[in-house]
């Protein structure tokens, strides 16, 4: 159930059952006066059960236990009510404690429903995309009061002293820890293994792929010697992981250019044109909700164009289709 990774630094598998993410690693830090946990996994049977077997097993006295939210998704934040005691501390961004607080309110979903209807996605699809959101299902279902931390703000647990570092880009309020003494980093979803963080645009107000690239670069030069993620295997290669990453969103944005040719499309229908490393064989036998995370993504791709002057949009129909500049600058820089 769980391993232990660093003298009184544990990892708890969460099991994320029907998910490709498959499990959530949650850490356990034990000190001398105080424990912390770090992200809890969904508010579902599965992973409350996990999680309670593991504490109970490490011996964790939740009274004497904080939390430490890396950032407002549920299978980050589903179960902080349950194992929460009158005495404990619930750290968390300011941005992603309120947004934690907001998904119990109709607005946020309200407002998502608004914004993937105009940007192409099928009403009647829609629904159902919302309904089975893991963020909607399995969401913390009570408010939380929220110690709120910023960057280089210090959080300390018997020997490691931890310093944090806002990270936005998969979520506005992601935040890392940053252990320099150990060269140990805590990095949630912001760097990971061998799978890329979503990166979703829910309002045209935000470029969530530009503040990725950002925190990309504002941690690559951080001394690390072990990044413990919030999914899958814990390692060791930071930079060259960071380089990949980068990589990665190059070759996305340069498949959208290309998808978008010279007709003016839809968020959706790009996204039902990308390739994507999922185990389904067409777009149609993508499940709603799985359409809805990858045109979110293309949304991200395409605002990012937009800001660099690659690509225009235009409202047409009721819904935002997205069309090319004549030559991109990514065509120019190369000299096509």
């Amino acid at each position: 159930m769980f391993e232990e990774i660093l003298p009184n630094i544990y990892k708890i598998e969460v099991i994320l059952p029907q998910n490709p993410l498959r499990a959530l690693n949650s850490y356990v830090l034990k000190g001398q006066k105080r424990n912390l946990i770090i992200d809890t996994g969904m508010n579902r049977e599965e992973c409350l059960t996990v999680l309670t077997k593991s504490l109970q097993e490490l011996e964790v006295d939740l009274a004497n236990t904080d939390f430490f939210i890396t950032h407002m998704h549920a299978d980050h934040s589903g179960l902080i009510s349950y194992f929460q005691t009158k005495t404990s501390n619930v750290f968390c961004s300011q941005i992603d404690a309120e947004m934690i607080n907001l998904m119990n309110s109709d607005e946020m979903w309200n407002n998502m429903h608004k914004f993937c209807l105009i940007n192409g996605f099928p009403e009647d699809e829609l629904y159902e995309a919302i309904n089975n959101h893991p963020g909607f299902k399995y969401r913390n279902r009570a408010n939380i009061i929220f110690q709120t931390l910023r960057e280089g703000s210090s959080l300390n647990v018997g020997d490691y002293h931890f310093k944090c570092i806002e990270t936005p880009g998969h979520t506005k309020g992601h935040m890392c820890l940053y252990e320099a003494d150990k060269k140990l980093l805590i990095s949630g979803d912001h760097v990971l293994h061998d799978i890329t963080p979503n990166l979703m645009l829910l309002s045209d107000n935000d470029n969530p792929l530009a503040d990725y690239l950002k925190s990309l670069e504002k941690v690559y030069e951080l001394e690390v010697k072990l990044v413990l993620p919030g999914h899958r295997k814990i390692f060791q290669r930071y930079q060259e992981r960071i380089r990949e990453l980068k990589k990665h969103h190059q070759v996305r944005t340069n498949e959208a250019l290309q998808i978008l040719g010279k007709v003016p499309q839809d968020a959706y229908q790009i996204a039902s044109q990308m390739k994507w490393d999922v185990r389904y064989n067409s777009w149609n036998q993508f499940p709603p909700q799985q359409k809805l995370f990858a045109t979110g993504e293309v949304l991200a791709h395409l605002k990012y164009l937009e800001e660099k002057g690659e690509v225009k949009k235009d409202f047409c129909a009721k819904r935002m289709v997205y069309q090319r500049e004549a030559r991109s600058l990514w065509e120019m820089s190369f000299g096509l």
